[in-house]
């Protein structure tokens, strides 16, 4: 969408130059646009929308008239004129952790890279009244579909029981043909961490699950009970956080105090808790006891030992949102889960782990 630049201001938030200035490089018009490409405004109109009886040389000649004049069409113009916003809203209950974060953004990216805007809509994954208001909202823009980031087992109750009248995609939801993938990437990551614990001699590991009525948590949880049945390791030690370094700090202390001898958090955050409360109670990492998580945040290779981890691309799951929900018939590539190997996990040794 073409903006107009405001009065220039000096410093002192002046104008320095007046709005009838003539001096102003005047935008190209859709006028302009027929003029050099010998055609009439309404061709290049359907030209704009994509119209199926025009000739292609017709067509070719408007977009090089337009690249020529650097001309921006305008995207409110375009929608009424063709009844389509090319707007995908996204619904977000996240609070600002990293994975919905950065699915976000790339959500936004891939829109963008084929013509889409992006509006956003916040809602309480627990409180469907709110969620109803942002599904509302994003449709009173005019949104041609959703993208759902928001991974609470209320959130999907609550759009199964709206009726939506265009297609989304959420990225955690269950049996969902859109999102099979990402669930099988989180249990896998989650059998990959523990495999990986399980690998280095420990027998006793502990888990600190995410909030359980998180998706994410849940799937992260089930793959590493059922990594632990798999390799006939009794006893399941987990104890519950926020996804908070402070509650992944008293999960961990609650943990230790059972004599695991590894920890699973179950992302990078409750890792840097468990981190600290290992150090704090003199317990030396990962000497004495191995920690791990899961995300990869960019800060988790400068923790306090590197911090051993699942990566996840992120990124890619929201390109694939966009890519599904548009409907394309090449989807980019899934993309497994990593293992990330750093100093905070170790083979196992015999010692007198105090606990707190």
């Amino acid at each position: 969408m073409h903006v107009e630049r405001g009065p220039e201001r000096d410093n002192r938030g002046m104008n320095t130059r007046p709005d009838n200035d003539d001096s102003r490089p005047r935008a190209a018009s859709v006028f302009d646009v027929a003029k050099a490409a010998g055609v009439s405004h309404q061709t290049v109109s359907r030209v704009l929308n994509d119209h199926p009886s025009l000739r292609e040389e017709t067509r070719r000649k408007v977009i090089q008239a337009m690249r020529e004049l650097n001309y921006r069409p305008n995207a409110a113009a375009r929608a009424l004129s063709s009844s389509r916003s090319r707007m995908i809203g996204i619904l977000s209950t996240s609070s600002g952790e990293y994975g919905p974060a950065a699915s976000i953004a790339a959500v936004e990216a891939a829109a963008r890279s084929r013509g889409y805007s992006v509006t956003m809509a916040n809602a309480d994954g627990l409180d469907p009244l709110s969620i109803t208001g942002a599904v509302n909202h994003l449709m009173n823009l005019a949104a041609e579909g959703l993208v759902v980031v928001a991974p609470q087992t209320q959130v999907l109750r609550a759009l199964s029981e709206l009726t939506i009248g265009i297609p989304y995609v959420a990225l955690q939801a269950a049996g969902n043909a859109a999102t099979e993938d990402l669930q099988s990437e989180q249990v896998m990551g989650a059998r990959l961490a523990t495999s990986h614990l399980a690998g280095l001699g420990h027998v006793r590991i502990g888990h600190i699950a995410g909030p359980p009525d998180w998706l994410d948590a849940a799937q992260r949880l089930d793959g590493f009970q059922r990594e632990l049945a798999n390799r006939d390791l009794g006893g399941s030690f987990v104890a519950v956080g926020d996804w908070s370094a402070a509650s992944g700090h008293r999960a961990a202390r609650e943990l230790m105090a059972k004599g695991v001898t590894a920890l699973f958090a179950a992302n990078d955050q409750m890792a840097l808790g468990a981190l600290n409360a290992a150090i704090s109670s003199g317990v030396k990492v990962p000497q004495d006891l191995s920690i791990m998580g899961f995300d990869d945040v960019p800060e988790a290779a400068f923790y306090t030992p590197p911090l051993t981890t699942i990566r996840q691309d992120f990124a890619e799951a929201g390109r694939r949102a966009v890519a599904l929900l548009l409907h394309e018939s090449e989807l980019p590539p899934s993309v497994q889960p990593q293992l990330v190997v750093r100093a905070s996990t170790a083979q196992r040794v015999v010692s007198d782990i105090r606990h707190p």
